[in-house]
């Protein structure tokens, strides 16, 4: 009697997250390797929100895209962008629906933590000049210690015109530096714990350490160091010490973004988050090739690091006033009842990075839900922290039609969460934007040392990216 053959389990639809670089065509590699060399050049120059802006705007006109302001009337196919104070920016390819049934956004960030300085940075300690600093977003103090650092920024002057800083990443130019006190002498330092051992006080920078040359030997003349640094302040870029009073001054990580590993699958660069969504948005808006169906908007905002508020945050109302702009430019019979509903009927990417899992800390991570290097793009369903706290939860219908979207375009994408429940927690523009009632998900690259002075991303991840933004524009 012959035996019974065994049947093989039928079930299909299994969720497995798993590394896709091998698996990509030649073609879509050649083109991976394309667009990483692209984000990497905007990332050297886009190392504070300002020179973010002026790249974009760059970028945007390049391909055609005109100022809001020009246009009386709008119709499909019109590229157009709105600016605010030189840091958020609002662009648009308007599509053959109406804009008040509703627009698809990507929308994120320009901002990173970094070191800025004080309204009266400029001081002298024991022969020492320094900047005196206060640090912007959320940073583990002690990364930033005994690193080179590049200064970057603008200084208006009383006459209001304005002079722009950039030191330390031009070849030649000189750095700067926190410094920190040596092992041998650090048994007290080290005795702290890591949270308390690096104050925010001590987070000055060091500008100079020489007299000016004119009263080296004059006895009389106080903080001599100090003088010549504003001596070299006055020759090289006519600024008083009045003037710093007026100036937004950001230190930065030294040098430039790069390749990592022996096999350069990954990149390594200061402000991936969130410029690496930022410009993935950018990017997928301004390579549509045909008039999208409902009109892709793409936001690139400021603050987000510190609670998106102010003018330029996403706490204003600069995205809403943008959208009455195209409303009032569309329909003959505008009112405010439109724009409210535009908003309502609108879908948005919240263009955002995500931790990825580390290896090295097994016990921060939820392990079958957070997302893995070089696995895709990855979608969050929520944030928050504890339990979903300040969180926007994507209802389950907006996830299965994204899941649609990116299958059919062929975009390698996992899904995940922000640690294990109770370890932490945070937040993106999300929230502030599903206020209007709109449709609203978190989806971005995910990241090694996030909010590290260098942070880590896979060039699949940061491709599969800009991909799933392209076939949200073109398809949602």
């Amino acid at each position: 009697m012959e035996a019974k053959k065994s049947k093989k389990s039928s079930i299909t639809g299994v969720y497995k997250r798993e590394d896709a670089v091998n698996k990509l065509s030649a073609e879509e590699t050649a083109e991976l390797n394309k667009y990483i060399e692209t984000y990497l050049r905007y990332l050297a120059y886009a190392k504070t929100e300002r020179r973010a802006y002026t790249e974009a705007v760059r970028l945007l006109e390049e391909k055609g895209f005109k100022p809001l302001e020009n246009f009386k009337n709008l119709k499909a196919g019109d590229k157009v962008y709105r600016g605010y104070h030189g840091k958020t920016l609002f662009a648009a390819v308007i599509g053959k629906d109406a804009v008040a049934s509703g627009v698809n956004v990507v929308g994120g960030h320009t901002d990173a933590p970094r070191i800025d300085c004080k309204p009266v940075p400029l001081t002298e300690k024991s022969g020492i000049a320094y900047f005196d600093t206060h640090y912007y977003g959320g940073i583990k103090k002690f990364q930033w210690v005994v690193r080179p650092l590049a200064l970057y920024g603008t200084c208006v002057k009383a006459d209001g015109s304005k002079v722009n800083i950039c030191i330390g990443d031009n070849p030649g130019d000189p750095v700067f530096m926190i410094s920190d006190i040596l092992p041998h002498l650090g048994q007290a330092q080290s005795a702290l714990k890591l949270g308390e051992a690096f104050s925010g006080e001590r987070l000055d920078v060091i500008v100079g350490s020489t007299p000016v040359p004119a009263a080296k030997d004059d006895d009389s003349v106080k903080e001599k160091v100090k003088l010549h640094v504003l001596q070299i302040l006055k020759e090289e870029y006519d600024l008083t010490e009045q003037d710093l009073l007026s100036a937004e001054l950001e230190f930065v990580p030294q040098g430039m973004p790069r390749e990592m590993g022996f096999d350069r699958s990954l990149i390594t660069g200061y402000g991936h988050d969130d410029r690496i969504c930022a410009f993935a948005g950018l990017q997928a808006m301004m390579d549509l090739k045909k008039t999208p169906q409902k009109t892709a908007v793409v936001l690139l905002c400021d603050k987000e690091e510190i609670g998106s508020v102010g003018a330029t945050g996403m706490d204003s109302t600069f995205f809403e006033n943008s959208i009455a702009e195209l409303c009032v430019r569309q329909e003959k019979n505008y009112s405010d009842i439109l724009v409210r509903r535009a908003l309502e009927a609108s879908s948005m990417l919240s263009a955002d990075v995500c931790a990825a899992a580390d290896p090295m800390f097994p016990e921060c991570s939820s392990p079958n839900n957070m997302p893995i290097l070089n696995a895709g793009a990855c979608m969050i369903k929520y944030t928050g922290a504890r339990g979903k706290s300040g969180c926007n939860d994507a209802s389950a219908e907006f996830v299965g039609r994204l899941r649609q979207i990116f299958d059919k375009a062929g975009v390698v994408w996992q899904v995940g969460e922000l640690g294990a429940v109770d370890v932490g927690g945070g937040g993106t523009i999300a929230l502030f934007m599903s206020r209007y009632g709109m449709n609203v998900i978190d989806m971005g690259t995910p990241l090694l040392n996030m909010h590290a002075p260098s942070e880590v991303a896979s060039k699949l991840d940061t491709y599969m990216t800009y991909k799933a933004y392209k076939a949200f524009f073109e398809n949602a």
